[in-house]
């Protein structure tokens, strides 16, 4: 907006400037050339009165040396009274534009080499007529015109430099509203809920910013509403699994009552995490900085261990493949864990007893695949099952499992595919990008990385 501004004032100026000083510097130099054939009019004037009273010629030439302009001016005398022609001083006109000059009777102007003459009739006593022919040099002709249109010129150019630091100082007024906006959206993006902007410059920016500072007021309520609801919805748990806890305490020694114990802990450490996040005024948006994030292998084997346990007691043949070499990826062990607890709860929750699944990872160059698969009956709508909020109507369902997968993937520029698995069942695909880069995979690029590693998928 601001350059824009200023290219429509230079190009305003520019037009008025030129509309004015070109008519202009052609008026000054026609009033050059005026100035100078007035000048040659009164020379020739001054000859006049002495050729009328005499034809002498030694008499004339004194006239012309006395007029300062012996060098410039001539006197054509014709032949009279059986007198002969005379010529006084150097003709540079044409002998033919000095006789249609007698003729006519009116004085003229003629191109000569080096400038202009003037000539100009004067009747002689004896009725006859004499010309009296004045040069004008070029020089005399454009004397002060060169440095009027320079001063023309100059002018010009200031009013030009003029009009660009105006329009330069109007475009900054109305341009760093327009940038205070622009960065303060930016911040509020960051998670910078304190992101204010001056209610300040033109009446459509200040309203702007009117606007922008109330979303803001409004986003800072609806995300401390949110909080307090979702604290509130957690400290609610609390009772409930105080009694677990109770409970497991008189479940006695056994795998099974040290792995129920186990899930009581850690759902009471989850529920803890959730009142003092939602407690936290302060947003968590920062990246996952080099060096941060998890090993896969590692929280792969230790959730495996825990729900091996349970399908023992089922009696599900489990199988787990690629873990036995640290693979890094950029996510927090917490959100991995989380995203592998769901998608197993799902396997347990959904298929009859004695289904087996498989964990496989799958370390690329580019990316880390993990792949949860079982032989159980399939998810006939997948679409369906990953939209977020849409359970599959079963007691326990809330469809936020697979979300939570989701966000996990596309948190590193990575996805989420379900499709059918080589147990004859569903397999669902988590696609993690290494370089943790929140932008979509291109098509193209995923398919190049799957067949890279088809040869290392588990059959």
């Amino acid at each position: 907006m601001r350059w824009a501004l200023v290219k429509v004032c230079v190009a305003v100026t520019t037009m008025v400037v030129v509309a004015f000083a070109v008519p202009l510097g052609l008026v000054i130099k026609e009033m050059a050339r005026d100035r100078a054939f007035s000048n040659a009019e009164r020379e020739a004037a001054a000859v006049a009165p002495a050729l009328s009273i005499t034809t002498d010629r030694d008499q004339l030439e004194r006239v012309v040396a006395s007029a300062g302009s012996d060098a410039g001016m001539a006197v054509h005398i014709p032949a009279s009274d059986g007198a002969e022609a005379a010529d006084i001083g150097r003709q540079r006109a044409l002998g033919k534009d000095i006789a249609t000059t007698r003729k006519l009777g009116r004085a003229s102007t003629t191109e000569v080499s080096g400038g202009s003459t003037l000539l100009q009739p004067v009747a002689l006593s004896s009725g006859e007529i004499a010309v009296v022919e004045v040069y004008v040099p070029e020089s005399e002709v454009s004397n002060g015109v060169g440095t009027a249109w320079a001063v023309l010129a100059a002018v010009g150019v200031a009013l030009i430099i003029g009009s660009v630091a105006v329009a330069d100082r109007l475009g900054v007024r109305m341009v760093q509203p327009a940038q205070r906006l622009v960065e303060g959206a930016h911040e509020l993006g960051e998670g910078k809920l304190g992101a204010r902007v001056p209610e300040e410059g033109p009446t459509e920016l200040r309203l702007a910013a009117v606007a922008f500072n109330s979303m803001a007021d409004q986003v800072v309520q609806l995300l401390a509403n949110e909080r307090e609801l979702a604290a509130d919805l957690s400290h609610r748990l609390r009772t409930p699994l105080t009694v677990l806890r109770l409970n497991t305490a008189s479940l006695g020694d056994g795998p099974a009552a040290e792995q129920t114990r186990a899930a009581v802990a850690q759902l009471e450490r989850e529920v803890d995490t959730i009142i003092r996040t939602a407690r936290d005024a302060k947003p968590q948006t920062a990246a996952i900085g080099v060096g941060a994030g998890c090993d896969a292998s590692e929280v792969v084997r230790e959730r495996m261990d825990f729900w091996s346990a349970l399908a023992e007691d089922e009696g599900r043949k489990v199988r787990v493949a690629g873990v036995d070499r640290p693979v890094r990826i950029p996510v927090a062990r917490a959100d991995l864990v989380a995203a592998l607890d769901a998608l197993l709860g799902n396997v347990f929750r959904h298929t009859p007893e004695g289904t087996a699944f498989a964990v496989d990872v799958h370390n690329g160059e580019d990316a880390v695949i993990v792949l949860v698969s079982d032989a159980g009956p399939g998810i006939v709508d997948p679409e369906a099952a990953m939209a977020r909020g849409r359970g599959s109507g079963s007691d326990g369902s809330t469809g936020l499992g697979l979300d939570i997968v989701r966000r996990l993937a596309e948190s590193t520029g990575g996805d989420v595919r379900i499709g059918s698995s080589v147990l004859g069942g569903t397999e669902v695909r988590i696609w993690i990008q290494l370089d943790g880069r929140a932008t979509p995979l291109r098509r193209g690029h995923r398919g190049s990385v799957r067949r890279r590693r088809r040869g290392a998928a588990v059959r």
